[in-house]
């Protein structure tokens, strides 16, 4: 298990568990907005149907690689992965296409509930969270900052995975191996090219047989005697006569 992939379910669960808490703020801003001025503010239901989606599909990407145990929670509130868990290889949720434009879908609602957020706040209470003998109106107050700051670590969390899944997938495409189509647990983000020449072997560490070297022997003179005077063993050499010119006949 990589460190990316560890990474990816990091960001994953916080994304969950962020929109759990702003499902709950959202829900009671409701309540007591419903309540005392029979209205609602428009970031809390974009937060509610935001972290809706979020729940329930940001797990559907990340259960494929899990084994559910028996009794556990998770297969209770995950009842939808157990039926991609049938088809768990090639599922088209682990792919990476399909996490890159959801979740791209996803941080781009996030920061809009918390821009309108930030914007119901500025409004409404302009001065902040300091009506004391309203402890109603404070705890509002207070509850509209709290799903701001959610938001934005929502925000914040899909969008740094969704830019390092992006980069990493391009990287790997520029390598020769496309893994748009595959799941992010069976992707090697940084693995070699494909098409790159195996390295080559160096002249000096060639490890077959070497080549017979012929000598051809040289005879060696041998030297014996006082003075040094070489003596051959090879066979001597013929004697020279001296040479008389020859004389003219007389009349």
């Amino acid at each position: 298990m990589g460190v990316f992939y560890i990474t990816r379910v990091i960001a994953l669960v916080l994304s969950v568990v962020f929109s759990l808490i702003v499902v709950g703020l959202s829900a009671h801003l409701i309540s007591l907005t419903e309540e005392y001025y029979a209205l609602y503010f428009v970031f809390c239901a974009l937060g509610i149907a935001t972290a809706g989606l979020t729940i329930s599909t940001v797990p559907v990407m990340y259960i494929p690689s899990m084994s559910p145990s028996r009794g556990s929670m998770l297969t209770s509130f995950f009842f939808l992965r157990l039926i991609i868990d049938v088809i768990r290889r090639g599922a088209f949720t682990s792919m990476v296409v399909v996490e890159l434009v959801w979740l791209f879908v996803l941080w781009v609602l996030w920061v809009a509930t918390a821009g309108e957020a930030v914007s119901a706040g500025n409004y409404y209470f302009p001065s902040g969270c300091v009506y004391d003998k309203y402890p109603t109106v404070n705890e509002a107050c207070r509850e509209i900052q709290a799903v701001e700051a959610f938001s934005f670590l929502a925000f914040f969390v899909l969008l740094g995975y969704t830019s390092v899944l992006l980069v990493f997938t391009c990287i790997a495409a520029a390598r020769g191996n496309s893994l748009w189509l595959r799941s992010v647990k069976e992707s090697t983000f940084l693995a070699p090219s494909s098409t790159a020449p195996p390295p080559q072997q160096p002249m000096d560490q060639y490890k077959g047989t070497p080549t017979p070297q012929y000598q051809v022997p040289v005879q060696q003179p041998q030297y014996a005697g006082a003075f040094g005077q070489p003596q051959y063993s090879g066979s001597p050499a013929p004697s020279q006569q001296p040479y008389y010119p020859p004389q003219a006949a007389s009349v």
